[in-house]
């Protein structure tokens, strides 16, 4: 799947399921944990179900379930796999083994469903406990239905404790130090990358700033809270053209001569780890 852009919708508001289908964001996340309330979680499954069987106007459809500690993940499961969606989103995920566990019940799912196996992906939150961050570097081969892997860093400020997840100056160091940890687990384990959601709803300028940052660093998409921030992530998560151009060049070069281990292009030299980010760079390129 080819996403920049993933904008969380309330699983329970159908109004705002169809105003999400006109956004320029890549895909949504039906969200059935946070932004619905305890005493709507039944309806709001109904809601979401709905809403997948619904037309979806070209978009990626994820669903973010509640987390295994509440004792109703397979409830969500049970309502929303027989829509097919895209991916179930699973947060407060504590490491591997808790992506393994929700893709076995994927697997009871799908069968009971006449799905083919591994159709629906997994996308982890894996920061948003203290005892999480131990488990970034456990997501290598734990499960195929693996797609990317998300950090977040509101439901991390209440495990630590903390009074405020940012300065002046963006994330404090517990926050980029989980923030990293993820990039490094997800590229370790051949993963999506997703940065977390910019939460400073009117600030578009600190927003452009923090994408071309996680852009920079290596994430590949960032998470949405707001219709408003889509065209800048998209911006950001999107090759500009005179990165397109030098890509080109570099798998060009080595396409004509590929044993060499070194080539010069524009007075620089290029190496194998060069033709890496160049294939990445044309491969986002397709997501335009």
């Amino acid at each position: 799947m080819k996403i920049r852009s993933l904008l969380f919708v309330p699983g329970d508001s159908e109004r705002k399921f169809q105003r999400a289908l006109t956004s320029a964001a890549d895909a949504l996340i039906l969200d059935l944990e946070d932004s619905v309330a305890a005493d709507q979680k039944e309806g709001a499954r109904h809601t979401v179900r709905a809403s997948l069987d619904s037309d979806r106007n070209g978009k990626k459809l994820f669903v973010r379930v509640n987390a295994l500690d509440t004792g109703l993940t397979l409830g969500d499961l049970a309502a929303v796999v027989p829509g097919r969606p895209d991916g179930i989103m699973l947060p407060k995920c504590q490491n591997g083994e808790d992506a393994n566990r929700v893709a076995l019940y994927l697997d009871a799912f799908e069968s009971a469903a006449g799905m083919p196996l591994g159709t629906i992906k997994l996308l982890p939150i894996g920061t948003e406990t203290a005892a999480s961050i131990f488990g970034l570097g456990s997501y290598k081969g734990a499960t195929s239905r693996l797609w990317g892997l998300m950090w977040g860093a509101e439901d991390l400020a209440a495990t630590l404790g903390s009074t405020a997840n940012r300065d002046a100056q963006g994330f404090t160091e517990p926050y980029r130090m989980a923030r990293n940890l993820c990039l490094a687990g997800a590229a370790g384990a051949d993963l999506v990358p997703v940065d977390t959601v910019y939460t400073d709803i009117d600030n578009l300028e600190g927003l452009a700033v923090e994408c071309a940052e996680a852009r920079r660093d290596g994430f590949l998409a960032k998470a949405v809270i707001h219709p408003k921030h889509i065209d800048a992530v998209n911006a950001a998560f999107t090759p500009k053209p005179e990165e397109i151009d030098w890509a080109r060049k570099v798998v060009a070069a080595f396409k004509q001569d590929g044993a060499l281990g070194v080539i010069k292009i524009d007075g620089k030299m290029i190496d194998k780890p060069h033709l890496v980010s160049a294939e990445r760079i044309l491969s986002l390129a397709g997501t335009a």
